[in-house]
């Protein structure tokens, strides 16, 4: 692969022109400028000719410069290069690993809500620890399975939550009633809430006011706990 940055840095250590080396080259001076500016790339044997002008070793503006090097040691330097290669690469995956794990959140997600049928209120303390790369602002985190509220919401995933009253028809909300704990599109009605799912196998579920329906809060967001 042609460098033109080491035949125009080549040429600076040995103090000579583009002028200079066109000259002995026997072409025009444009024409040398443009190899140095990567717009044309000079033919093998004008490389042959720089690399004598310049005292280059061979392959020094065609090879990447620890190819090159490397084409010069025995088996067994060759050897001793590619295990000190190996573990520069190990050790900057690690360095990466530890960079991307710094750069999680940690969220306290509780016992798993259900999209579709229900499942036992939030009060249990228990709760897994998930990671994601957003710090995303929510009052708690649940589970949600099921997937009456895929594609949005997906089976396995977290939803965000924060504890408000009711803003507007149509928003996604957590809703308890009979022990119970819902997440569904939410509408008002004259006697009670109606429940909707975003995947359309679902039935509407209607929960009578005198079943006293409770809006814990509006979900904010969502996501899938990536793997550490």
């Amino acid at each position: 692969m042609y460098q033109p940055e080491k035949l125009k840095a080549r040429r600076k250590e040995l103090k000579m022109t583009q002028k200079d080396i066109a000259d002995q080259l026997g072409i025009t001076y444009q024409a040398y400028s443009a190899w140095e500016r990567g717009i044309k790339q000079p033919s093998r044997d004008k490389v042959k000719l720089l690399e004598q002008i310049l005292n280059a070793p061979k392959g020094y503006f065609t090879e990447v410069e620890i190819v090159r090097l490397y084409n010069t040691l025995s088996d067994e330097g060759k050897n001793n290069a590619l295990n000190y290669v190996r573990n520069l690469v190990q050790k900057e995956a690690y360095k990466n690993v530890v960079s991307i794990s710094a750069k999680l959140y940690e969220y306290h997600v509780y016992e798993k809500m259900s999209a579709g049928i229900g499942s036992s209120v939030y009060n249990d303390q228990n709760y897994d620890t998930v990671y994601f790369h957003e710090e995303l602002a929510h009052d708690f985190a649940s589970w949600i399975s099921g997937d009456s509220m895929e594609p949005k919401y997906q089976n396995g995933s977290v939803a965000l939550i924060r504890e408000t009253g009711f803003d507007y028809d149509g928003a996604v909300y957590a809703v308890v009633c009979n022990s119970q704990t819902y997440i569904k599109r939410v509408y008002r009605e004259e006697h009670g809430l109606r429940l909707v799912s975003i995947n359309l196998k679902y039935q509407d579920i209607f929960l009578s006011y005198d079943e006293d329906p409770r809006i814990v809060g509006i979900i904010v967001g969502n996501f899938v706990p990536m793997r550490l």
